[in-house]
């Protein structure tokens, strides 16, 4: 592989560079790169964006879809195109699961895999950009550690790192190839991590995680006893839960949102298929009883909660008939929004041996389908609460001259930017649904 051959050391220059940061994938990724960028300003570099010609670009991947390599080359593009001798660094799933190709791309100075991505300081050290892309990455099983972390800087909403890797092994799913074992801290040094995200001016923490249900298994804790330690936290207004696996959103846990202080009744729970044929095609440890019997407490303890739900589509084996049952089963079902998702086939899964692949054509069509259900579903969760007055989190960003915000049961709420402040918690009287979906209130 090519490289222009312009030499930089780091160790000596670390306190005048700057480094910029790419974040693909999910709110886990987000919060593992505020991590980094706050190891590198802690060594002397200062963070910048990608468009502001920086020394050092760090690219944190995902490898979730089969997109994972031209999301990848199009990042590492867009850092050459900011400055041609930045020395880019990709990190993340990806990384760990094909260095060697991502070592190809045109640009890539340093690979790091799951073992290594938190050494980045280290690892920069007297770096040089040469000719040849180093590769740095070990066998996934030999990752035990829990790196804590919480994001900063980049969303409004702070994520907050809990639990890292899975032992599930989903038969469409690489993710515990790319982050290995489910692993935790323990509760005492997780409040202690939420403080300082607390302390750096949160207002709202999300809890994130690859399987954040099985937090706390390595120490005989749960997850129930991490949210009754939060909620008594002072200094911050909310916290969310983030996706987690129906088997392990236990009763207790939903009780114990119901009646909370500060946990919002916003619940994330990945079905991904409503057909128990596919679902146990698909390796996953509960049938649609039990996803419905989640979901239906859910919806007596919290009538006014936002359910959100993953689904694949297209999965080998999901005939018409099946695809039909899924959807029948997914409209029984009262929830808010759904996420989508076409399967993609993905290396070294066992879902590569289940025969009856369906087109990619049939796929997208199947997935055009759900998102309009989707939409429908999202329309009448807020045409429920128009003429209600919420609590509405806004973000700092601002589209079209509105500032947008989240409710406690994550309604999406537009206001005029001027009238508000991103970070503000504004009550908010909720108007009309524009024909975007948008809700639009005004202030109290």
């Amino acid at each position: 592989m090519l490289h222009a051959c312009v030499k930089l050391t780091f160790a000596v220059m670390a306190s005048s560079l700057k480094a910029a940061f790419h974040t693909l994938g999910c709110k886990l990724n987000f919060s593992e790169t505020s991590t980094l960028a706050r190891d590198l300003a802690e060594a002397g570099y200062a963070r910048v964006h990608l468009d502001d010609a920086p020394d050092v670009v760090v690219i944190n991947t995902c490898s979730v879809t089969d997109q994972a390599d031209a999301k990848c080359r199009n990042a590492v593009r867009r850092a050459m195109q900011s400055n041609p001798s930045a020395f880019v660094v990709v990190v993340g799933c990806y990384a760990q699961l094909k260095p060697s190709e991502i070592a190809e791309i045109d640009g890539v100075d340093l690979v790091l895999g799951a073992g290594e991505k938190f050494n980045l300081v280290a690892h920069l050290e007297g770096a040089q950009k040469t000719e040849v892309t180093r590769t740095i990455s070990g066998e996934i099983r030999e990752v035990r550690a829990f790196i804590p972390g919480f994001s900063s800087g980049d969303r409004t909403r702070t994520f907050l790192k809990v639990q890292d890797g899975c032992n599930y092994f989903c038969s469409f799913c690489t993710i515990p190839l790319a982050r290995g074992r489910s692993r935790s801290a323990t509760v005492a040094q997780t409040v202690a991590e939420a403080q300082k995200a607390i302390t750096a001016g949160a207002k709202e923490i999300v809890l994130t995680g690859v399987n954040i249900g099985d937090f706390g298994t390595a120490h005989g804790e749960t997850l129930l006893d991490l949210v009754q330690k939060l909620d008594v936290l002072e200094g911050v207004e909310r916290f969310r839960i983030s996706s987690i696996e129906p088997n392990l959103l236990t009763d207790e846990l939903i009780d114990f949102v119901a009646t909370s202080r500060k946990f919002q009744p916003h619940f994330h729970i990945p079905l991904q298929s409503g057909c128990d044929e596919v679902l146990s095609a698909m390796r996953r440890r509960y049938r649609t009883s039990l996803y419905d019997s989640r979901v239906r407490r859910i919806r007596k303890r919290m009538p006014h909660a936002s359910i959100g739900v993953d689904v694949i589509v297209g999965f080998p084996g999901e005939s018409k008939e099946k695809f039909v049952a899924s959807l029948d089963f997914i409209k029984s079902l009262e929830i808010s929004y759904l996420h989508v998702f076409t399967y993609s086939e993905r290396q070294d899964t066992t879902a590569l041996r289940i025969p009856h692949i369906v087109p990619v054509p049939e796929r997208k069509e199947r997935n055009k389908t759900l998102r309009n259900l989707s939409l429908k579903a999202q329309r009448s969760h807020y045409e429920a609460f128009l003429g209600q007055e919420m609590d509405v989190l806004f973000e700092e960003a601002e589209e079209g001259g509105l500032r947008m915000g989240y409710s406690p049961n994550y309604i999406r709420v537009a206001v005029p930017a001027q009238h508000v402040r991103g970070n503000d918690i504004r009550k908010v009287k909720l108007n009309r649904i524009d024909p975007l979906g948008w809700i639009h209130g005004r202030l109290v």
